[in-house]
C-alpha cells in the first residue's frame, strides 16, 4: 500500500503542469483538467485516508507503551516489596512478568517512531498533491486568459478594418475567469472570483509568513552552527 501509494504521489507531482496543458490544447480543455483534478484529489483522499490509520495505529502503540511502563514501575515496587516480606516466590513470579514486558517495550517504541516517521511522510504527500492542484488550476487559468488576449488582438486587427472592435480585452479576460471559476466550483473549489478572494488572500499570506518563518528558523540554525565551528 505505501508503495504503491508514494508512487502515484510521485507522478501526480512530478507531472508537467504546462506540459499538459500543451498537450490539451487540441483536446476539450475542461473534460481533461477535470479529470487531472479528480485524480489529484482522489490521491489526496486515499493519502488522508492512510494518515487516519497512522495517526490511530501510532495512538494505540503509545497508549500500549505508556501502559506496559508503567506496569515495568508497578512489578518494580511489588518485586522489593515481595523481597522485604520474605516472599521470594512472588518476587521471581514478578520478575518473570517484568522480563516479558521489558520484551515488548523496545518493539513498542519502534512501532510509535515508525508511525511518527510515515505521518510526517503523509502529511508531506499531501502538502506537495495540493501545492501541485493549484499549480494546475494557475496553468490552466493561465491558458484561458492567453486565448482570450489572443482573440482580443485578432478581433482588434479586424476590426480596424471592419469598424468593430467587438468585446474589449476586460470583458473577455473577465468570460475567461468566469469559465474558470465555474470549472472550480465543479470540481468543488473556489474559483478566482467573489468571496472567496478575501479568504484565498488571507490564506495565501499566512502560507507566506509560515514558509518566510521556516526560512528564518533555518538561516538561524545555519548561522549557529557556522558560530559553533569557528
Amino acid at each position: 500500500m505505501a508503495d504503491t501509494l508514494s508512487a502515484r504521489v510521485g507522478r501526480i507531482v512530478s507531472g508537467s503542469a504546462h506540459a499538459l496543458i500543451d498537450a490539451i490544447e487540441g483536446a476539450i480543455p475542461d473534460a481533461v483538467i477535470q479529470q487531472t483534478l479528480r485524480e489529484i484529489d482522489k490521491a489526496v483522499d486515499d493519502v488522508r485516508a492512510e494518515l487516519g490509520r497512522t495517526i490511530a495505529g501510532k495512538h494505540l502503540a503509545n497508549k500500549r507503551l505508556t501502559e506496559q511502563s508503567s506496569r515495568h514501575e508497578e512489578l518494580a515496587g511489588q518485586i522489593e516489596l515481595a523481597l522485604a516480606q520474605g516472599r521470594e516466590d512472588l518476587a521471581r513470579a514478578a520478575v518473570e512478568h517484568q522480563l516479558d514486558v521489558e520484551a515488548q517495550i523496545p518493539v513498542l517504541e519502534a512501532t510509535v517512531a515508525e508511525a511518527a516517521k510515515r505521518e510526517v511522510e503523509l502529511e508531506g504527500y499531501v502538502a506537495a498533491l495540493l501545492a501541485k492542484r493549484r499549480e494546475m488550476e494557475e496553468a490552466f487559468q493561465a491558458m484561458l486568459l492567453a486565448r482570450a488576449r489572443g482573440a482580443e488582438e485578432a478581433g482588434a486587427s479586424r476590426a480596424g478594418a471592419e469598424g468593430d472592435r467587438g468585446p474589449s480585452v476586460t470583458r473577455r479576460v473577465e468570460n475567461a475567469t468566469g469559465a474558470f471559476d465555474r470549472l472550480m466550483a465543479r470540481e468543488g473549489a473556489p474559483g478566482l472570483g467573489g468571496v472567496d478572494r478575501e479568504k484565498d488572500a488571507k490564506l495565501a499570506e499566512l502560507e507566506g509568513l509560515a514558509r518566510r518563518n521556516r526560512v528564518e528558523e533555518r538561516l538561524a540554525a545555519i548561522k549557529a552552527r557556522a558560530g559553533a565551528s569557528d
